[in-house]
């Protein structure tokens, strides 16, 4: 027998012997529980999957078998692999939660049976269209959050025993385990990669600038730091630096999401304030509850002076040759997201021969055992009027040397030769 997948590939297995070849009921739980144990240990997600449904139909000996998982939103269930109904994985179906017979298993958080299957008990017409004529279904839990839906259906009348549903509870613990732990893998190495390449390749070439950048992931997984350096039609250079709240995959697609944005915000205008304020009514119509600090600045075609805006982000530094290094009193406006009438504000910011200018994220100056006045200090004392290459070093030297850090750590320099 094959099993189709969510990647379409199918998986043969070998036969496994009968209910009536079973001593005891209490056998075949044994059975599976040990089978878990080892599919558990090299197996992917989906192979896992395939294989676990592929004995559980044989041992309780029904004829289709389905794994759904709730999608991102909450709000749907999806199939990513079934038995005898593969169609329902290859329409791409959608069962809304709280409706049909997936659906009310997740909403209720038990197992459910039915003798019937119609459009008055089943959401999905792929199962009563197939000729299913009763179903076992039970929740995928792991810690305490349901995850999605294991469910089992014969052609012929039955009467699924206690048995049967423990059984089936066993196989969709493992599975919810499984599946937790793996496709945390994979949205942390699809955040990491998305977030590797929305950051510039290499920074612009530019006459009488110097550049240089730092980004280091945190240990808590990929969030939603970025920076940005792009040339405007004008002649002038625009810097951002940002960061969405959160972590994971959503963090780095918001953050994608934002640096696109805020382009092709910068093409319309030359005032920093005007362009967050078109950030923030983006966010707050699009990306309802994502709250992110961003800084956005704009370099004059002169070199000398830089017009930037906050949206709740850290201060930017400024050394200038001769004077000890000071943050930027620019005005805190409210983070992008944050509901508010309030204008936002522009400064202008004079940058003299050899003036030094940083950008930073908040992970490259709070750490859990110091306050971040603490952390501020050690990044003045670490930035000087030099190189702007010699000043990111100097700053990671100071900053990030007792471990990996939790968060991610984001620095841009600028240097006015």
């Amino acid at each position: 027998m094959s099993v189709v997948r969510l990647d379409g590939g199918a998986a043969e297995l070998p036969e496994l012997p009968s209910i009536e070849e079973e001593s005891e009921p209490s056998d075949r739980l044994r059975r599976i529980e040990a089978l878990t144990d080892v599919a558990l240990a090299h197996l992917d997600v989906n192979d896992l999957l395939a294989e676990l449904l592929e004995r559980v139909t044989q041992l309780l000996e029904v004829d289709t078998a389905a794994a759904l998982v709730i999608t991102p939103d909450g709000r749907h269930l999806v199939p990513i692999v079934a038995i005898g109904i593969e169609e329902e994985v290859r329409q791409g179906i959608q069962v809304p939660i709280g409706r049909g017979f997936a659906g009310r298993i997740v909403a209720e958080g038990r197992a459910r049976t039915i003798t019937r299957v119609d459009r008055t008990t089943v959401y999905n017409p792929v199962l009563w269209e197939s000729g299913i004529h009763s179903m076992l279904g039970v929740p995928m839990v792991n810690g305490g959050e349901v995850l999605g839906v294991l469910h089992v259906g014969t052609r012929s009348p039955r009467t699924f025993t206690d048995d049967d549903q423990r059984l089936l509870q066993i196989v969709a613990d493992r599975v919810a385990l499984a599946t937790q732990a793996r496709l945390a893998n994979a949205d942390r190495a699809a955040a990491a990669a998305l977030q590797r390449s929305l950051l510039p390749a290499e920074l612009p070439t530019i006459d009488g600038i110097e550049l240089a950048a730092r980004y280091v992931p945190g240990v808590a997984g990929v969030g939603g730091d970025w920076y940005d350096v792009f040339p405007l039609p004008s002649g002038e250079l625009g810097l951002v630096m940002g960061d969405v709240v959160g972590r994971g995959l959503r963090a780095a697609v918001i953050m994608g999401r934002f640096r696109s944005a805020l382009r092709a915000y910068a093409l319309e205008s030359d005032d920093p304030a005007v362009v967050l304020s078109k950030l923030d009514r983006k966010a707050q119509h699009f990306e309802q509850d994502i709250m992110a600090t961003v800084v956005y600045g704009i370099l004059s075609t002169s070199r000398t002076n830089f017009r930037l805006s906050s949206a709740g982000h850290p201060p930017p530094i400024l050394a200038v040759p001769g004077e000890l290094p000071v943050f930027l009193d620019v005005v805190g406006d409210l983070p992008i997201g944050v509901r508010t009438d309030a204008p936002r504000t522009t400064v202008r910011i004079d940058l003299t021969p050899g003036a030094v200018l940083g950008l930073y994220t908040d992970g490259l100056v709070e750490r859990r055992e110091q306050p971040v006045s603490s952390g501020l200090e050690i990044l003045r004392e670490a930035v000087t009027a030099g190189p702007a290459e010699d000043v990111c070093a100097a700053v990671f030297a100071k900053l990030v040397t007792a471990g990996p850090t939790k968060d991610d750590i984001a620095l841009i320099v600028l240097r006015r030769q």
